[in-house]
């Protein structure tokens, strides 16, 4: 396969995601549109700890059916390696946002009490089964998606400033914006180093263009933030 075939695999996996752009700018535009700022901030901070929280996990099931389809699947000694690579960088990074949920003055485990909504576990969810009963390639379509958008410094001090919450709620959602586009960059290269076939090719679209929908659900499901209801939804 030469360059210019394996660069074709991740400008089919960008045009996939570009293809989702309008639906998720919509939910966030109305997200950040919508008052309570305050308590809404909070719900889209407990809800990127949610998220955050299943990466690590997602990630070494991935490992473990790679080393289980070792030797009989091309794919996995790169995606294998690639897993065991990434969790070496999104390590604790669930800590660091419930820690700073904490600087806002809530008690972790108020934030661990939140039922998720049913909007994320379709969004996580669907990534296990996938992994462990079809194929861990489809996982790297939906990282694929979650690195795809890092905030800028200028929308995360317009974030801030409407909500009225301490700078200290931000540290995990700027260091994202720092590292996405290096690990965007590190999975483009993965996608264009793997002998992807068109079989291949549909199974990361699809990952790619579910795991946008169900953000997308997953940031339009989220309402202020109600500790002594123990939820973030409905």
């Amino acid at each position: 396969m030469n360059m210019l075939e394996t660069q074709a695999n991740s400008d089919f996996a960008r045009g996939r995601i570009a293809l989702c752009l309008p639906a998720l700018k919509a939910a966030f535009d109305d997200l950040w549109r919508t008052e309570p700022q305050r308590e809404m901030t909070i719900a889209f901070l407990v809800l990127l700890h949610q998220i955050m929280r299943a990466s690590v996990p997602l990630m070494q099931l991935a490992v473990e059916r790679c080393d289980q389809l070792a030797g009989t699947d091309r794919l996995v000694p790169s995606l294998g390696k690639y897993y065991r690579h990434h969790i070496s960088e999104e390590l604790h990074h669930d800590t660091w946002a419930l820690e700073d949920l904490e600087a806002a003055g809530f008690d972790p485990e108020g934030i661990l009490s939140i039922t998720p909504s049913v909007e994320v576990a379709r969004l996580v969810g669907t990534q296990y089964y996938w992994v462990q009963h079809h194929h861990p390639l489809m996982l790297l379509g939906y990282i694929a998606v979650l690195e795809a958008f890092p905030p800028p410094d200028s929308k995360v001090d317009e974030i801030r400033d409407r909500s009225g919450l301490p700078e200290s709620c931000f540290r995990t959602l700027r260091i994202h914006g720092d590292l996405d586009p290096t690990h965007s960059a590190e999975i483009d290269q993965m996608f264009n180093t793997l002998p992807l076939d068109q079989k291949h090719l549909e199974m990361l679209g699809l990952s790619v263009l579910h795991s946008c929908d169900a953000l997308a659900a997953s940031v339009r499901a989220l309402r202020p933030v109600n500790f002594l209801g123990g939820s973030t939804y409905g």
